[in-house]
Protein backbone atom coordinates (compact mmCIF):
# COMPACT_ATOMS: atom_id res chain seq x y z
CA UNK A 1 0.00 0.00 0.00
CA UNK A 2 1.29 3.33 -0.99
CA UNK A 3 1.61 5.78 1.92
CA UNK A 4 1.48 9.87 1.67
CA UNK A 5 4.80 11.52 1.47
CA UNK A 6 4.85 13.26 5.00
CA UNK A 7 3.68 16.95 4.58
CA UNK A 8 6.16 19.79 4.37
CA UNK A 9 7.05 21.20 7.36
CA UNK A 10 4.84 24.43 8.94
CA UNK A 11 7.00 27.78 8.10
CA UNK A 12 8.46 30.19 11.16
CA UNK A 13 5.49 32.78 12.22
CA UNK A 14 6.75 35.93 14.14
CA UNK A 15 10.23 37.55 14.33
CA UNK A 16 11.44 34.52 12.54
CA UNK A 17 9.16 34.50 9.75
CA UNK A 18 10.18 33.07 6.45
CA UNK A 19 10.06 35.95 3.21
CA UNK A 20 6.81 36.55 1.68
CA UNK A 21 8.51 35.33 -1.23
CA UNK A 22 8.93 31.66 0.04
CA UNK A 23 5.71 31.71 1.67
CA UNK A 24 3.91 32.61 -1.82
CA UNK A 25 5.82 29.59 -3.33
CA UNK A 26 5.33 27.48 -0.41
CA UNK A 27 1.56 28.16 -0.75
CA UNK A 28 1.57 27.80 -4.64
CA UNK A 29 3.36 24.49 -4.20
CA UNK A 30 0.87 22.83 -1.65
CA UNK A 31 -2.24 24.20 -3.72
CA UNK A 32 -0.55 22.17 -7.57
CA UNK A 33 -0.27 19.25 -5.19
CA UNK A 34 -3.32 19.21 -3.95
CA UNK A 35 -5.46 19.75 -7.19
CA UNK A 36 -3.21 16.83 -8.65
CA UNK A 37 -3.71 14.50 -5.70
CA UNK A 38 -7.43 15.64 -5.70
CA UNK A 39 -8.57 15.35 -9.08
CA UNK A 40 -7.05 11.65 -9.01
CA UNK A 41 -9.37 10.56 -6.34
CA UNK A 42 -12.76 12.94 -7.48
CA UNK A 43 -12.29 13.37 -11.42
CA UNK A 44 -11.82 16.86 -12.57
CA UNK A 45 -15.92 17.36 -12.64
CA UNK A 46 -16.56 16.47 -9.32
CA UNK A 47 -13.30 18.54 -7.81
CA UNK A 48 -14.87 21.96 -6.09
CA UNK A 49 -12.40 24.44 -4.92
CA UNK A 50 -13.38 23.31 -1.03
CA UNK A 51 -11.41 19.95 -1.73
CA UNK A 52 -8.21 21.43 -2.72
CA UNK A 53 -7.84 23.84 -0.20
CA UNK A 54 -8.62 21.22 2.27
CA UNK A 55 -6.11 19.22 0.92
CA UNK A 56 -3.69 21.95 1.17
CA UNK A 57 -4.35 23.39 4.50
CA UNK A 58 -4.93 27.06 3.35
CA UNK A 59 -7.50 29.25 3.49
CA UNK A 60 -9.84 29.98 0.39
CA UNK A 61 -8.78 33.64 -0.19
CA UNK A 62 -5.43 32.27 -0.13
CA UNK A 63 -6.47 30.06 -3.00
CA UNK A 64 -8.20 33.17 -4.73
CA UNK A 65 -4.48 35.41 -3.88
CA UNK A 66 -2.79 32.27 -6.16
CA UNK A 67 -5.81 31.65 -9.25
CA UNK A 68 -8.94 32.71 -10.64
CA UNK A 69 -10.65 29.63 -10.43
CA UNK A 70 -10.34 25.80 -10.27
CA UNK A 71 -9.49 25.58 -14.41
CA UNK A 72 -6.40 28.16 -13.78
CA UNK A 73 -5.03 25.57 -10.53
CA UNK A 74 -5.75 22.54 -12.55
CA UNK A 75 -3.61 23.97 -15.75
CA UNK A 76 -0.67 25.23 -13.57
CA UNK A 77 -0.45 21.75 -11.93
CA UNK A 78 -0.78 20.41 -14.88
CA UNK A 79 2.28 22.35 -16.44
CA UNK A 80 4.45 22.15 -13.23
CA UNK A 81 4.01 18.36 -13.70
CA UNK A 82 5.31 19.14 -17.51
CA UNK A 83 7.98 20.59 -16.98
CA UNK A 84 9.12 18.64 -14.03
CA UNK A 85 8.75 15.41 -16.36
CA UNK A 86 10.29 16.94 -19.38
CA UNK A 87 13.16 17.88 -16.93
CA UNK A 88 13.52 14.60 -16.02
CA UNK A 89 13.52 12.59 -19.60
CA UNK A 90 16.37 15.08 -20.45
CA UNK A 91 18.83 14.40 -17.78
CA UNK A 92 18.06 10.77 -18.50
CA UNK A 93 18.59 11.47 -22.21
CA UNK A 94 21.71 13.46 -21.84
CA UNK A 95 23.26 11.10 -19.59
CA UNK A 96 22.70 8.18 -22.75
CA UNK A 97 23.37 9.80 -25.38
CA UNK A 98 26.84 8.71 -25.69
CA UNK A 99 25.90 4.74 -25.63
CA UNK A 100 24.24 5.30 -29.06
CA UNK A 101 20.51 5.13 -29.85
CA UNK A 102 19.03 2.31 -28.04
CA UNK A 103 20.08 3.69 -24.66
CA UNK A 104 18.79 7.16 -25.22
CA UNK A 105 15.28 5.32 -26.31
CA UNK A 106 15.63 2.56 -23.01
CA UNK A 107 17.21 5.99 -20.58
CA UNK A 108 14.14 8.35 -22.28
CA UNK A 109 11.60 5.64 -21.50
CA UNK A 110 12.29 3.97 -18.04
CA UNK A 111 12.47 7.89 -16.71
CA UNK A 112 9.48 8.12 -18.01
CA UNK A 113 7.52 5.25 -16.73
CA UNK A 114 9.61 5.50 -13.47
CA UNK A 115 8.06 9.38 -13.14
CA UNK A 116 4.81 8.04 -13.59
CA UNK A 117 5.46 5.53 -11.24
CA UNK A 118 6.48 7.60 -8.49
CA UNK A 119 3.85 10.09 -9.02
CA UNK A 120 0.27 8.44 -9.35
CA UNK A 121 -1.95 11.52 -8.82
CA UNK A 122 -0.34 13.49 -11.83
CA UNK A 123 -0.25 10.41 -13.83
CA UNK A 124 -4.03 10.48 -13.69
CA UNK A 125 -4.26 13.81 -14.04
CA UNK A 126 -1.49 13.76 -17.25
CA UNK A 127 -3.16 11.14 -18.87
CA UNK A 128 -6.69 11.27 -18.09
CA UNK A 129 -8.21 13.62 -16.43
CA UNK A 130 -6.90 16.37 -19.38
CA UNK A 131 -10.40 16.04 -21.76
CA UNK A 132 -12.43 16.66 -19.00
CA UNK A 133 -10.92 19.99 -18.00
CA UNK A 134 -11.99 21.71 -21.26
CA UNK A 135 -10.38 22.90 -24.71
CA UNK A 136 -7.82 24.99 -22.84
CA UNK A 137 -6.57 21.78 -21.03
CA UNK A 138 -6.71 20.10 -24.47
CA UNK A 139 -4.93 22.97 -26.13
CA UNK A 140 -2.21 23.23 -22.95
CA UNK A 141 -2.18 19.11 -23.49
CA UNK A 142 -1.39 19.79 -27.56
CA UNK A 143 1.42 21.90 -26.64
CA UNK A 144 2.88 19.34 -24.35
CA UNK A 145 3.22 16.46 -26.78
CA UNK A 146 4.91 19.03 -29.34
CA UNK A 147 7.64 19.74 -26.36
CA UNK A 148 7.67 15.88 -26.09
CA UNK A 149 7.98 15.40 -29.52
CA UNK A 150 11.19 18.06 -29.82
CA UNK A 151 12.83 16.35 -27.18
CA UNK A 152 12.46 13.11 -28.63
CA UNK A 153 13.93 14.85 -31.89
CA UNK A 154 16.91 16.17 -29.90
CA UNK A 155 18.15 13.08 -28.22
CA UNK A 156 17.72 11.25 -31.72
CA UNK A 157 20.13 13.89 -33.22
CA UNK A 158 22.62 13.94 -30.28
CA UNK A 159 22.08 9.85 -30.85
CA UNK A 160 23.88 10.05 -34.36
CA UNK A 161 20.51 9.93 -36.27
CA UNK A 162 19.73 11.20 -39.38
CA UNK A 163 18.90 15.19 -39.48
CA UNK A 164 16.14 14.61 -41.86
CA UNK A 165 13.66 12.54 -40.34
CA UNK A 166 10.66 13.92 -40.36
CA UNK A 167 8.63 15.96 -37.24
CA UNK A 168 5.58 13.77 -37.68
CA UNK A 169 7.86 10.43 -36.65
CA UNK A 170 8.21 11.85 -33.25
CA UNK A 171 4.65 12.88 -32.47
CA UNK A 172 3.26 9.83 -33.74
CA UNK A 173 5.95 8.45 -31.11
CA UNK A 174 4.51 10.52 -28.24
CA UNK A 175 0.98 9.45 -29.29
CA UNK A 176 2.00 6.24 -29.23
CA UNK A 177 3.50 5.89 -25.99
CA UNK A 178 0.50 8.30 -24.25
CA UNK A 179 -1.90 5.86 -25.53
CA UNK A 180 -0.18 2.47 -24.64
CA UNK A 181 0.40 3.91 -20.97
CA UNK A 182 -3.17 5.48 -20.28
CA UNK A 183 -5.18 2.73 -19.96
CA UNK A 184 -3.03 1.37 -16.74
CA UNK A 185 -4.34 4.95 -14.72
CA UNK A 186 -7.38 5.24 -16.57
CA UNK A 187 -9.55 3.14 -13.30
CA UNK A 188 -10.22 4.99 -10.28
CA UNK A 189 -10.34 2.77 -7.01
CA UNK A 190 -13.61 0.82 -6.55
CA UNK A 191 -15.95 1.65 -4.00
CA UNK A 192 -15.30 -0.47 -0.51
CA UNK A 193 -17.98 -3.25 -0.32
CA UNK A 194 -21.17 -2.48 1.60
CA UNK A 195 -20.80 -3.57 5.44
CA UNK A 196 -22.70 -7.23 5.74
CA UNK A 197 -25.32 -5.53 7.88
CA UNK A 198 -26.15 -3.05 5.13
CA UNK A 199 -25.87 -5.68 1.99
CA UNK A 200 -28.45 -7.63 4.46
CA UNK A 201 -30.77 -4.77 4.44
CA UNK A 202 -30.86 -4.13 0.90
CA UNK A 203 -31.90 -7.46 0.36
CA UNK A 204 -34.49 -7.75 2.74
CA UNK A 205 -36.05 -4.72 0.88
CA UNK A 206 -35.91 -5.63 -2.53
CA UNK A 207 -37.56 -9.55 -1.35
CA UNK A 208 -40.93 -6.62 -0.15
CA UNK A 209 -41.24 -5.16 -2.74
CA UNK A 210 -44.65 -6.25 -4.81
CA UNK A 211 -43.91 -8.48 -7.81
CA UNK A 212 -44.49 -6.46 -11.32
CA UNK A 213 -46.99 -6.96 -13.80
CA UNK A 214 -47.02 -7.03 -16.79
CA UNK A 215 -49.33 -4.39 -18.52
CA UNK A 216 -51.06 -4.54 -21.52
CA UNK A 217 -49.29 -3.36 -24.76
CA UNK A 218 -50.87 -1.35 -27.21
CA UNK A 219 -49.34 -2.13 -30.59
CA UNK A 220 -49.11 0.37 -33.10
CA UNK A 221 -48.70 -0.48 -36.92
CA UNK A 222 -44.82 -0.14 -37.81
CA UNK A 223 -43.89 2.67 -40.27
CA UNK A 224 -43.96 1.49 -44.08
CA UNK A 225 -40.23 0.64 -44.04
CA UNK A 226 -38.68 2.50 -47.53
CA UNK A 227 -37.36 0.38 -50.16
CA UNK A 228 -33.43 0.58 -50.50
CA UNK A 229 -33.32 1.97 -53.91
CA UNK A 230 -35.16 5.42 -52.30
CA UNK A 231 -32.10 4.89 -49.34
CA UNK A 232 -29.72 5.17 -51.61
CA UNK A 233 -30.86 8.16 -54.05
CA UNK A 234 -31.01 9.82 -50.64
CA UNK A 235 -27.36 9.65 -49.79
CA UNK A 236 -25.12 12.09 -51.23
CA UNK A 237 -22.49 9.50 -53.04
Amino acid sequence: MRTRPPADPPLPRGRHAAPREVVWESQRGRLLAAMAEVVASKGYGAVAVRDVIARAGVSRRTFYEHFDNKEECFLAAYDAGVASMLDAIGDAIGAAAPAGPLAVARAGTARYLDTLAANPAFARTFLVEVPAAGPAALERRARAHERFAALLATSARAAGRPAGTPGWVFRACVGAINELVRPRHGARPRDPPRPPRAARRDRDRAARRPPLTPRRVRRYPSPRARPLSSVGRALPW
